[in-house]
């Protein structure tokens, strides 16, 4: 295969567009620095009661945040997703309120998510279960995606999430999602048309046995496919058909099965990106 690794720093550079702060104005959640807000929302939230310190947009109790993610969805500023998420100021901090998942970008929050590569060990090669998005999903419909991947609710831990996902998304029974192991976190920061994006994926593996069938049961996957890694590893170097943040995960697994080099200059600097340890929208 080869060693050329543009295509796939194309894909850890397009996940990783906010220039902050940028136009935005920094969000605190009492004495917490949290988010970043956009020029367009300031006045609303103004409006609502948050004030400005020391350059910051400052909402004084956090456990206020709920109820303001709920007015803003009421007046048309966002649509819900009627689930909750935890909000720390930081990535690895405890939660100090919690807000709809829809808002998150909208105050340039950290969101949390889970996902899991399920792996086919078979004489002829490694080879990876992919799903299709279904059509009607609000954020990159059709797209080729994991077999398990969800966002990680409110008073969530990321394996309860990932528990949680499997059983709804793929019909995996608990007793095999437990055998899944966690193998990085990954962390990025892009603006998007739903706003500021500031992720961290705790992304899993799980060896799959071969006669094993994930079954679509929540109607977010259309079908799921079995196939080659080398295959996946063409589609991602050659395009855009797998959702934007699944690339990133993939990488990495290239990187952990020699796919891509993780000791050579560009394999060391995909590691460090996909991090995001050196991000200053983590600092």
């Amino acid at each position: 295969m080869s060693s050329d690794a543009a295509p796939f720093i194309r894909h850890l550079d397009s996940c990783n567009t906010a220039r902050l702060p940028g136009d935005r104005t920094p969000f605190r959640l009492g004495n917490a620095p949290a988010g970043w807000i956009a020029p367009a929302l300031v006045p609303e939230l103004e409006r609502r009661g948050l004030h400005r310190q020391d350059g910051a947009l400052v909402l004084d109790d956090p456990t206020r945040l709920e109820g303001l993610g709920e007015a803003l969805a009421a007046d048309g500023i966002y649509r819900s997703h009627h689930e909750l998420f935890d909000v720390a100021p930081i990535a690895e901090g405890p939660p100090i309120a919690r807000i709809d998942r829809g808002a998150l970008p909208l105050f340039g929050l950290i969101a949390h998510g889970v996902h899991m590569n399920g792996l086919v060990r078979r004489p002829d090669g490694l080879h990876l279960w992919v799903g299709r998005r279904a059509m009607n999903k609000r954020l990159d419909p059709g797209k080729l995606d994991h077999l398990v991947a969800g966002g990680i609710p409110a008073g969530h831990t990321p394996r309860q999430a990932l528990e949680k996902e499997a059983a709804e998304e793929a019909g995996i029974a608990p007793a095999l999602i437990a055998r899944a192991t966690p193998t990085a976190t990954i962390r990025y920061a892009m603006e998007r048309p739903e706003g500021l994006r500031r992720d961290v994926l705790h992304c899993y593996e799980l060896d799959l046995p071969p006669d094993f069938e994930p079954v679509p049961t929540d109607g977010e996957v259309e079908f799921f496919t079995l196939m080659p890694l080398h295959e996946a590893w063409r589609i991602v170097r050659e395009g855009d058909a797998f959702k934007f943040n699944v690339n990133l995960v993939l990488i990495d697994l290239f990187l952990r099965h020699g796919l891509i080099d993780p000791d050579s200059p560009d394999g060391r600097r995909l590691r460090a990106g996909l991090s995001g340890l050196d991000n200053p929208a983590f600092a």
